[in-house]
């Protein structure tokens, strides 16, 4: 069931806890946690004054965050005239935009490379965050956490984390549809037994943590998508429609009879939120959306009839129906073998069997359909990992071992795929060194890929939260990269 419950004595702006605007409906049992969340969105969400180019053009967003740290050098920024340790054991082919070479290990996103940017200068100096797991929250909360052993393994999460991107964009820019929030699927961020960190809304309140979307079978089971269960958006089996109805003619009856009570929670809508509660469990938009079955089979194919390919169809299905927000993560533990990008060893046929087409075939079709369905205008998509992989193959750079087909982590240098809602089309933004070792011109932290992506859709970066102590901090402490945007 997705409810909500709220943290005791977590003001609202206006004084009023979130505890005693909840009180307002206690009785409907399935609407109030849908109406919850909606009511803390609209409670919580601020009035941002900002401008430039691309500002507020993303309605929509879906992240397509590629856990495990993908090998630049051997995907989307090869490198000639280099030493063999260097050179990627895959051919260099020509793309979309002349002058850019891709391996042979991405043809099909390399014809269409002219619909978005690459950022080949993402960089950043780690302070204990050599592994995926400290990578991961920095690059999706804009922070680095507290506690980071030497190993950059983490804590796992907790309500004093700070948010992901995609809770702090729900919260002040809800949906306009009644529609869930915040998705995530088709499994958790994970490195080793750290399940989760960088994927919650922290000490926003669990009000605004992501839907998951995680269906059952291991991360090997490549129909797992053909087998969604979305039971907790489905009218209970002795809830019929009539009778939510009437639950909300109780409510406003007696809301009726409270005239103070309503008079101190008018401010907040509630009628509002509880009636675009129970239109979004009635009307069953949100279980639409889910049935991939509707789609026709060619274009479920061309996605790829594989998790990352499935997932990446849902999210623009998702996108459709008025999610704001869906975050799509690479469906294998960052740190394992088989399909993961964490190529330590073998790294010549998992790439090329395993990670690769699946990556080039889903990536490169929601990137198309989003265009030819003139959604691209006004969704922005970000593919991105925690970092990138050793310019040279077979040694060591966080501890881990490496043989001579295989590359370690590399946060100093690594690659980013920007499209939509104002991004430029067929931009390469910034350059890497000859080795792709570090940029050398237009290095790009994580901190303003965030800032970029809340610039988009309308969000000043610099916007104020206040965390678990009451103390104010910003989104994220960076400058959007107005250089690819229009």
């Amino acid at each position: 069931m997705l409810v909500i419950p709220s943290r005791p004595g977590k003001d609202t702006c206006d004084g009023i806890t979130r505890r005693e605007i909840l009180r307002v409906g206690g009785s409907a049992t399935l609407g109030i946690s849908l109406a919850d969340i909606f009511s803390l969105q609209k409670a919580s969400a601020a009035s941002n004054q900002s401008g430039g180019p691309g500002f507020g053009k993303a309605k929509s967003v879906i992240l397509v965050y590629l856990q495990g740290g993908p090998s630049h050098l051997d995907l989307w920024d090869p490198k000639e005239n280099v030493p063999d340790n260097v050179r990627s054991v895959f051919k260099a082919i020509d793309t979309k935009i002349p002058g850019v070479k891709y391996t042979e290990l991405l043809p099909k996103l390399a014809q269409v490379n002219d619909k978005f940017t690459m950022i080949r200068s993402m960089s950043y100096t780690p302070v204990g965050l050599f592994n995926h797991t400290a990578a991961i929250y920095q690059m999706l909360t804009g922070y680095t956490a507290d506690k980071v052993s030497p190993s950059g393994q983490l804590e796992p999460p907790t309500p004093k984390d700070f948010p992901n991107v995609g809770s702090n964009v729900v919260r002040i820019k809800p949906p306009v549809k009644p529609m869930l929030p915040f998705v995530m699927l088709p499994r958790p961020l994970q490195e080793s037994n750290v399940v989760g960190k960088g994927g919650t809304a922290g000490f926003l309140g669990r009000a605004y943590d992501p839907y998951l979307l995680y269906p059952a079978g291991d991360d090997m089971d490549m129909t797992k998508m053909d087998r969604i269960k979305i039971d907790d958006l489905k009218l209970r089996e002795e809830t019929s429609a009539q009778r939510l109805g009437r639950r909300a003619s109780l409510r406003e009856s007696i809301n009726k009879g409270l005239p103070a009570l309503e008079e101190a929670t008018s401010k907040y809508a509630l009628d509002d939120y509880y009636g675009r509660a129970l239109s979004l469990v009635i009307s069953g938009n949100a279980r639409k959306a889910f049935e991939l079955a509707q789609e026709p089979k060619a274009l479920r194919e061309r996605y790829g009839m594989n998790t990352f390919g499935q997932s990446c169809l849902l999210a623009r299905r998702l996108i459709e129906a008025g999610t704001k927000f869906v975050e799509i993560n690479w469906p294998k533990v960052a740190n394992s073998d088989n399909h993961s990008w964490d190529v330590h060893v073998g790294l010549s046929k998992r790439m090329k069997d395993q990670s690769a087409p699946m990556l080039d075939s889903g990536l490169t079709t929601l990137i198309a359909d989003l265009d030819e369905r003139g959604l691209l205008a006004e969704t922005l998509v970000i593919a991105v990992g925690e970092f990138g992989r050793s310019p040279q193959r077979g040694v060591s750079t966080s501890g881990n071992q490496n043989n001579d087909d295989g590359r370690d982590h590399w946060p100093y240098c690594y690659t980013a795929v920007v499209a939509g809602a104002g991004v430029k089309r067929g931009l390469v933004y910034g350059k890497s060194d000859k080795t792709a070792s570090a940029p050398v011109d237009n290095p790009v932290h994580p901190r303003e890929l965030l800032a970029t992506l809340y610039h988009s859709v309308g969000i000043d970066p610099g916007t104020i939260v206040y965390n678990h102590l009451n103390q104010p901090r910003e989104l994220v402490q960076g400058d959007p990269v107005t250089g690819i945007l229009s």
